[in-house]
């Protein structure tokens, strides 16, 4: 395995826990700059809405998304990294994010009730998926029939990440840009 695979976790879900911890400080230090988690404003998250930011990894996304989905929503961060949970708490904690939790997956299943998403998105993390069936069987569990998927290609091609979504037969790409993929599920 090559040194950046290694890095970035391709195909083996956890990446080591010095990478998680030099990820943790990057992301901290780049969450510094204004507007980072402007983009969670393109999926069409509302208020009221229960979001799953699965492979929430450091959480830079959930103070953002639990104004978004306000008092009345939900916002469950799930990560398979032990390491993710301090990093996460640590955040809920700081900002007050009282609609926010924390959920440990583990070989691919979490806690989340089944039909209970309106919106997941897993952003920069499906490139470690190594059982890509069985965790696209995972997101398909737990959101609403009418619910919406966004998955980014992560340090893969766009072309392996499709393939990969689309060999599940459990999630349609209704939609795509460059920046993510827009599914629902079948």
């Amino acid at each position: 395995m090559k040194l950046h695979e290694l890095a970035v976790g391709k195909d083996q879900d956890k990446i080591p826990d010095f990478a998680f911890k030099g990820m943790a400080v990057l992301i901290n230090l780049r969450g510094i700059l204004p507007g980072l988690d402007k983009r969670l404003e393109k999926y069409g998250i509302k208020p009221g809405f229960t979001v799953v930011d699965y492979g929430c990894g450091t959480g830079n996304y959930l103070k953002k998304a639990s104004a978004m989905v306000g008092d009345k929503g939900k916002v469950y961060a799930v990560d398979i990294h032990p390491l993710s949970r301090h990093e996460v708490e640590r955040k809920i904690a700081r900002y007050n994010l009282q609609n926010v939790s924390f959920v440990l997956a583990e070989n691919n299943s979490c806690v989340i009730p089944d039909n209970s998403a309106d919106l997941i998105y897993a952003l920069d993390m499906f490139h470690m998926v190594s059982d890509h069936p069985a965790f696209l069987t995972e997101l398909h569990r737990i959101i609403k029939p009418d619910g919406i998927l966004i998955i980014e290609n992560g340090h893969q091609s766009r072309q392996e990440a499709l393939a990969k979504i689309e060999r599940s037969k459990l999630w349609q790409v209704v939609n795509q840009n460059k920046e993510f993929m827009k599914c629902s599920p079948e």
